[in-house]
């Protein structure tokens, strides 16, 4: 399965190029669907969010194809992205408008990216130069203050769709902001992301109540993720110390033990380093708060079949809080999950306005089938609901 610390890596093979005048011609379902030469999944973006008509609501669809980062027009066509995209204003204008009524019929191609969505502004993509002199795109960064994008209501999903079929999720891995969901049809009907009526509210109040992670609510704007509070001087670059420390202190004098496909490995501290033996032999320094938040630096995770996944468990038993008092994992049981008063509090919020409880509240959210992802091998039809708040 392709997990999200994959998705956005995936680059497509056999894009459908196509080119032509947009033309909006009516349905009888209400359905407005662009017409025009490009041929792909044919994507559906549904405006249900009760306090912005369609006018106020822009599209955008970025990413990666055959090593080349691209964007897709409203004609469903690939265009790479160029420099000379950027306007008189230094930024690049590639919004998809929707519909003047009812619900908008697209055209994905087969690539690897997100699916924007801005509410009453535009959104301000940079083209620039990257280390190897290729045009590039510089993303929207809502945790950001100074970023031009930052009092944009915004947000995103996430896919792949190539040959092996379509991989794709909802994301509050960097910020929650616009509530939506995904529906997939293929060879079964799916959905991904779908909150229960006032989570948007409650992931607000729930954060702005706890002293720690009050400062991650951005006015009403968006919440952002611990890690990115972090960096920006709003979040304790401590505050996971203590609770890192006695899963330390617990597996220095016991065994640890972590089932992946690759087998079981077994793990203890010695000499400041987590060592297991197994399948392989992986070994893991002590991870700051932001290794933590992040699951990167001590808990990087190689796409190897064995330190990687080890980490993943790690990564998902830290910010669940549930390693300290479980010696197996990966846990499955929510009911265990962030029952420490010092846990990834914003994780938590966001998997407790869930429908069917899964969320990416942090990357390795996917750890157990946790994770708001769905994926199909033979998809006839994607749609994109932004729902009310």
């Amino acid at each position: 399965m392709i997990s999200r610390r994959k998705l956005l890596g995936g680059l497509a093979a056999g894009a459908a190029l196509g080119s032509g005048a947009t033309v909006l011609s009516g349905r009888a379902d209400g359905l407005t669907v662009r017409a025009g030469k490009a041929a792909g999944l044919p994507l559906t973006i549904a405006n249900r969010t009760g306090q912005f008509d369609n006018g106020s609501v822009r599209i955008y669809i970025v990413g990666n194809e055959g090593g080349r980062q691209v964007r897709v027009t409203p004609e469903g066509a690939l265009a790479p992205i160029a420099l000379s995209d950027n306007g008189p204003d230094g930024f690049t204008d590639y919004a998809i408008p929707l519909a003047g009524s009812g619900d908008t019929g697209l055209t994905l191609p087969k690539m690897s990216g997100r699916i924007y969505v801005s509410l009453g502004g535009r959104l301000k993509f940079k083209a620039v130069t990257d280390g190897n002199g290729n045009a590039a795109l510089q993303y929207p960064a809502g945790w950001v203050s100074g970023d031009p994008n930052y009092e944009v209501l915004h947000d995103c999903a996430e896919f792949t769709y190539n040959d092996a079929g379509m991989f794709c999720n909802t994301t509050m891995v960097d910020m929650f902001s616009v509530p939506m969901n995904i529906r997939l049809t293929g060879a079964e009907e799916q959905t991904a992301g779908e909150l229960r009526a006032g989570a948007r509210a409650k992931v607000f109040a729930d954060l702005a109540g706890v002293e720690a992670f009050a400062p991650l609510v951005l006015g009403d704007r968006r919440v952002i993720a611990p890690g990115h509070g972090l960096d920006a001087g709003l979040f304790g670059k401590d505050y996971l110390a203590g609770a890192i420390d006695e899963v330390w202190s617990r597996y220095a004098a016991a065994d640890l033990r972590i089932t992946t496909n690759a087998g079981t490995f077994t793990g203890r501290v010695a000499g400041g380093r987590l060592s297991f033996t197994g399948p392989a032999s992986v070994s893991f320094d002590k991870p700051s708060t932001r290794d933590v938040l992040f699951c990167d630096g001590a808990l990087a995770a190689p796409n190897d079949g064995t330190t990687g996944p080890v980490a993943a468990v790690l990564g998902a038993g830290f910010n669940r809080s549930t390693l300290r008092a479980h010696p197996a994992q990966p846990t499955t049981d929510p009911a265990t999950f962030y029952q420490q008063e010092v846990t990834n509090h914003y994780a938590e919020a966001m998997h407790a306005v869930s429908a069917d409880g899964k969320a990416y509240g942090f990357a390795f959210d996917d750890v157990a089938g946790f994770a708001s992802y769905i994926q199909d091998g033979a998809p006839s039809a994607m749609t994109l609901t932004l729902s009310a708040f």
